[in-house]
């Protein structure tokens, strides 16, 4: 991806310059976020007990989620992600688990019902409700049992939210609808909160 997709791209061409730029550093600002990672998912095993679930982390980054999630199971976990640069960074830093090159929009590499838990983290805010909604549906057909989105739930940092201003997110009506978009495809949905860092679980049980 060059400069002028910034500019003058479609959203998916804007968030992959910008994601295969930072991918050197990604990493750095992921163990810096690895603190809140593992202690929300310490609060959704306690929950829900992921031991024996397979998990997929779609828009896996550097892998920081997956690795803190993973932690707790002894079955298949698997991230995928549309920048090669980041996968091989995750594949550098994590290489007892599994990661593949695949579009959110389009998860092709993955066969319907093939994960227990199909999750994504900070992912779906930078997306518009209307490619949020095609990559939910992706997730669901993916997911045997769960679909978790880890992502902002309460105040934003204002770094972060200069971050999301670059990014051009869709992350402040993410956080005002994201609710109730879940629950138009799962008619069951549950919610893991962490105060300390603002963020959230939000599941959809298959």
């Amino acid at each position: 991806m060059a400069l002028h997709h910034y500019f003058f791209g479609t959203d998916k061409q804007r968030a992959k310059f910008i994601f295969d730029f930072i991918a050197p550093i990604y990493g750095v600002l992921g163990k810096a976020a690895r603190k809140g990672y593992d202690q929300i998912c310490d609060k959704l095993n306690r929950r829900y007990a992921l031991l024996n679930y397979s998990i997929l982390d779609v828009g896996t980054g550097t892998g920081e989620w997956l690795s803190s999630i993973s932690k707790y199971t002894d079955q298949q976990s698997v991230g995928t992600d549309f920048s090669a640069k980041m996968i091989k960074q995750a594949r550098a830093a994590f290489p007892d688990n599994e990661f593949v090159v695949n579009d959110a929009e389009a998860l092709t590499k993955f066969d319907d019902n093939s994960f227990d838990i199909v999750t994504a983290s900070y992912v779906l805010h930078g997306m518009k409700n209307y490619d949020r909604a095609i990559v939910l549906k992706e997730m669901k057909r993916i997911a045997k049992k769960f679909v978790m989105i880890h992502d902002f739930e309460a105040d934003t940092p204002t770094v972060v939210k200069v971050l999301e201003f670059l990014e051009r997110s869709d992350y402040v009506n993410f956080k005002k609808n994201f609710k109730e978009e879940m629950k138009i495809l799962f008619s069951e949905t549950d919610i893991v909160k962490c105060p300390r860092t603002a963020n959230a679980i939000y599941i959809g049980i298959v």
